[in-house]
């Protein structure tokens, strides 16, 4: 059983598995196929940041390799966001963030086509997600400056953030807007 939330951007979703405790503690189940119909993951990552105040992202893949993420945190937290990509979208450079943390059990679904980042809010945070689409694919890698203005996200901890070069160096959104149509449109599900 899973709970799920629209967050506003189109296919940005929160699951929130039950939980099921005694004095033990709990047990949940953290993925179901039929959770996301048609979704195949290919890939599984783990990553771990020691401060708190660690941004990584904001990620994306382009075409041959594009990938869709859920995310989840195994210990800490992390204020999770996507940023939409999809040239047509009604919220075209848009954003939607969550709080995830191992204590909420929140996942969030990143479609293809949006860009992903995070930041953590407690030391010794582990993040969780499973990858859809394609394999990581360096050549095919891109990404957006997490901290563009343009973007209007509210980071918790911009002053102190910890970054790598790469990710200080993507460029902003005023700058890649008009070739996202070239990789990414957006298309209206049908039912």
């Amino acid at each position: 059983m899973v709970d799920v939330t629209d967050l506003g951007v189109p296919g940005v979703t929160v699951l929130r598995p039950a939980r099921f405790g005694d004095e033990r503690g709990w047990f949940s189940e953290v993925w179901r196929r039929e959770w996301l119909p048609g979704v195949e993951f290919v890939q599984d990552n783990h990553s771990a940041s020691a401060a708190p105040g660690t941004v990584r992202g904001l990620h994306f893949q382009v075409p041959p390799a594009v990938q869709g993420k859920l995310v989840r945190v195994a210990r800490g937290s992390i204020l999770d966001v996507a940023v939409d990509l999809r040239a047509g979208s009604p919220t075209f450079g848009g954003h939607a963030s969550r709080i995830l943390s191992a204590d909420n059990g929140e996942m969030l679904w990143v479609p293809p086509g949006c860009a992903h980042g995070f930041c953590t809010l407690e030391p010794g945070t582990e993040v969780l997600y499973k990858v859809s689409g394609a394999l990581y694919s360096p050549d095919l890698e891109r990404g957006l400056a997490w901290d563009d203005p343009a973007l209007g996200i509210e980071w918790p901890s911009v002053a102190g953030a910890v970054v790598s070069d790469r990710d200080r160096g993507w460029p902003a959104w005023a700058d890649l807007a008009g070739s996202l149509g070239d990789w990414f449109r957006f298309e209206e599900e049908r039912s």
